[in-house]
């Protein structure tokens, strides 16, 4: 009788359990008018978002329909009566959230997304866009962790379709049998990441980076330290915006808010060392992490760069203490950052 007692007492707290639902139903419609279908896959292995834990309480994050195919590919028919050539694939690869736990602090809310986007052409298909990203949502800044979160789901999801339909493949061919392979097959063609010795010059963009195609008359300006102080082209100085890095003496730069820093390479990839505020020159401990992780690698870059000509950040200090810094990546396929 006690055991029938304690499972129905556990059977009432679960079924207690509160829940937030991550709603898909912000307008889609692609203004141009190019495109003619999306087909969304989830190669998801465990198709459960997962919980958090918000005022003491566990909070279930789930999506509002979860036949997650027919409700996105009927949304987009719903919101685009005028339909073009392209057929656009969404794959949805990893979703999950959690709780990063603080001593003597509420937990912060933390989402990891996997999202990536392809236009489909004569049975093969060309790598769009992608987010890959960890948000984060910080209580103290976020009135409504759950439902922050749900919202920062359904946003990257509207935002990375909306982005799809104006994007340019950036890179090869894919056979539909490496679809679910798509990033392994992608980076062995990647010349940034496969050779042993990298171009000298400057890159505008980080296209012309993994593709090693510096631009042909750019160079860097030194000050008597051997700081670089701007890009030049002739005799004009280049804007920041138009500047993704440099290569010299066989190693890499890559243009932030405090300076040009190294970017180094492990069998991970590339990255530099530093914090998320010095790459973004803003306060990103609040609830803004989905904007970091869905903007587009060129925005970033333009508003870096604005900030830097602004003047508004400092250069960091050659004695700056990096020990405790965390190594951040530049995705491979979209130069963009990837926080843990």
């Amino acid at each position: 009788m006690r055991k029938i007692f304690l499972f129905l007492m556990m059977s009432a707290l679960l079924s207690a359990q509160r829940t937030e639902l991550v709603e898909l139903k912000q307008n889609i419609k692609d203004k141009k008018g190019t495109t003619k279908s999306i087909t969304f896959i989830d190669s998801r292995p465990d198709k459960e978002i997962g919980t958090v834990i918000y005022n003491k309480e566990t909070v279930d994050i789930k999506f509002a329909n979860e036949d997650l195919k027919n409700h996105i590919e009927n949304w987009f028919q719903d919101d685009n009566k005028t339909k073009g050539n392209n057929d656009i694939v969404i794959l949805l690869e990893e979703l999950k959230v959690g709780n990063i736990e603080r001593e003597n602090k509420n937990s912060i809310g933390k989402t990891k997304i996997k999202l990536s986007s392809f236009i489909k052409r004569n049975d093969k298909y060309y790598f769009l866009n992608r987010i890959n990203n960890v948000f984060t949502s910080e209580p103290k800044l976020t009135p409504n962790v759950p439902k922050n979160i749900a919202n920062n789901i359904s946003s990257s999801i509207s935002g990375l379709i909306k982005e799809s339909y104006t994007s340019l493949p950036i890179a090869d061919a894919i056979p539909e049998s490496e679809l679910m392979n798509y990033e392994n097959y992608l980076n062995k063609k990647i010349q940034a990441y496969n050779t042993t010795e990298l171009k000298e010059g400057v890159y505008k963009d980080f296209k012309s980076f993994y593709t090693q195609k510096p631009e042909f008359g750019y160079y860097t300006e030194k000050n008597k330290k051997g700081f670089v102080l701007r890009v030049k082209y002739r005799d004009e100085i280049v804007s920041n915006e138009n500047v993704f890095g440099y290569v010299e003496g066989g190693k890499a730069y890559k243009l932030t808010p405090v300076g040009y820093l190294e970017m180094t390479k492990d069998d991970k990839g590339f990255f530099v060392v530093a914090t998320k505020g010095e790459l973004y020159g803003v306060n990103t401990s609040g609830g803004n992490g989905v904007m970091i992780g869905a903007m587009a690698g060129g925005i970033v870059g333009a508003l870096i760069g604005a900030a830097i000509d602004s003047g508004s950040p400092a250069r960091r200090p050659s004695n700056t203490d990096t020990s405790e810094m965390p190594n951040v990546y530049l995705d491979s396929l979209t130069g963009k950052y990837i926080f843990d």
